[in-house]
């Protein structure tokens, strides 16, 4: 073993060429722009900006490859200058942080560079340690490496194998690795989901039927626990789900420095997700992928040419519907971030009540089509209007373009003025708008207010598994 003060080793040539994807570069970089076009048809082409960190699968391309080009599309439209890996070993256990003594990495596509004198930082911290490649290396990491060298061919990588941690040495660690971060640099941990079937000894429930149903259940349980930014909340969730996810300890480090940077303005955006069984149309094995990014609030939000664009296309379905009776939509014109899937709320005030205020927040179209769908919805449909009464012209349309939802634990995790929130405990759920908030309201007060509207009460969400989410909305009106 090298201590940090030595040099950093030689060039290191990954084994995995020729066994889990073509040893011949042409033959790769083809197999990686189809992962890639195949990417843009299953989500779209909109890609949010300045990613902060993501995590990735590391199955052959093959299978996991479409899912991880969402990520690597993001981290290719920001242009890293260096990207921190996060793998781990599949071999054996290990304990702790471990940094690779290579200077290098050789793929069938090119070098790619390790920041050497950002590894013996990390080393000198006394939190990681460097080691040679033998004793760590894994596909975990190095499956990554095409992807790089395709994504971000300029940029450098700073390889870290994550063993398991106690909560106090993750802390530790992600200090470390928060202060050695850089503008513009991305943290990429890299994790499969679910392994299930006999051969990963993991098969909680018979292969039938509902087998997908509850693998996506498992997955969105780790997937929902692992937006808080919260890595003890993360990993309580695993452990009471039984939820499978290989790579628990890179994205438990990954959660933990996120959330010394600045937890509450950044949301994990679901960008991809697919199984194998899906893949193969055999669930009696089948593993998990999901590409997942993390950003902050400002990457979600609209341009001004993009709200006004929403606007008219509201006014313009609106003013439709006055004249011809009928619920057809007049689309915004197409801008490229107006393509994105997002929660949109749409309400709509006369000069003295609310008319009508509706939403979408799952599943959601893209949002050319929701912010004009919503509207109709807002006028016509909202049951607090009185039957019969009709909609005036002199009315305002405000629309609410929500973040993602963060799993929280409580009160204490909702600031007042800027947080909405969403409750939901098995088939009762609610929402408030952060605008719903009234003058002098406490964190208290509005989940109280939020509570009632769910029906529910704070001793059967406490006693059951309900689950509250906060979010951000950028609001805008006419």
């Amino acid at each position: 073993m090298t201590v940090a003060g030595e040099s950093m080793g030689a060039v290191h040539i990954s084994p995995y060429g020729g066994v889990w994807y073509p040893d011949e570069g042409c033959q790769l970089s083809a197999l990686l722009e189809e992962r890639f076009e195949e990417s843009r048809k299953r989500t779209g082409p909109h890609l949010l900006p300045r990613p902060m960190a993501m995590v990735v699968p590391h199955a052959a391309p093959q299978y996991s490859g479409t899912v991880a080009a969402a990520a690597y599309r993001h981290l290719q439209a920001a242009d890293p200058l260096r990207v921190f890996i996060l793998g781990f070993s599949h071999r054996k256990g290990m304990r702790g942080v471990a940094v690779p003594d290579v200077e290098s990495y050789r793929t069938p596509l090119g070098d790619i560079a390790v920041d050497a004198l950002a590894a013996r930082a990390l080393c000198a911290t006394g939190r990681f340690r460097l080691v040679e490649e033998r004793e760590v290396c894994d596909h975990s990491v190095e499956i990554q490496l095409p992807f790089l060298n395709k994504a971000a061919p300029g940029a450098c990588a700073i390889p870290l194998y994550v063993g398991h941690l106690e909560e106090q040495e993750r802390t530790a660690a992600a200090k470390a690795l928060a202060g050695a971060l850089r503008p513009g640099d991305i943290l990429l941990a890299s994790s499969d989901l679910t392994h299930y079937g006999p051969r990963f000894g993991y098969v909680p429930f018979p292969a039938d039927g509902h087998t997908a149903g509850r693998i996506r259940q498992l997955d969105r349980s780790a997937i929902e626990a692992a937006s808080s930014v919260e890595s003890e909340l993360f990993h309580q969730t695993l452990c009471r789900s039984g939820a499978t996810a290989c790579g628990s300890q890179p994205i438990s480090l990954l959660l933990c420095t996120l959330a010394l940077l600045d937890n509450h303005d950044i949301f994990q955006q679901e960008l991809d997700y697919q199984t194998s069984g899906e893949i193969t149309g055999d669930f009696r094995e089948s593993v998990s992928y999901a590409a997942l990014g993390y950003f902050r609030r400002g990457s979600f939000e609209l341009s001004e040419p993009e709200r006004c664009e929403l606007l008219r296309s509201a006014w313009a379905t609106l003013s439709r519907w006055r004249e011809t009776g009928r619920r057809e939509i007049v689309a915004p014109r197409s801008l490229p971030a107006l393509a994105r899937r997002a929660p949109v709320f749409v309400t709509i005030r006369g000069a003295e009540a609310l008319i009508g205020c509706i939403g979408r927040v799952f599943e959601c179209p893209p949002l050319a089509e929701t912010a004009p769908l919503m509207t109709l919805a807002a006028a016509l449909d909202d049951q607090r209007r009185p039957a019969g009464t009709g909609i005036p012209e002199d009315v305002a349309i405000e629309i609410s373009v929500l973040t993602p939802m963060k799993l929280v634990s409580g009160a204490d995790d909702v600031r007042i003025g800027r947080d909405g929130a969403y409750v939901e405990c098995g088939a009762r759920s609610a929402i408030l708008l952060p605008q719903a908030a009234g003058a002098g309201w406490t964190a208290a007060r509005f989940l109280e207010v939020l509570f009632r509207k769910a029906h529910l009460d704070r001793e059967a969400y406490s006693a059951s598994q309900g689950r509250l989410h906060i979010f951000q909305a950028q609001v805008f009106a006419a």
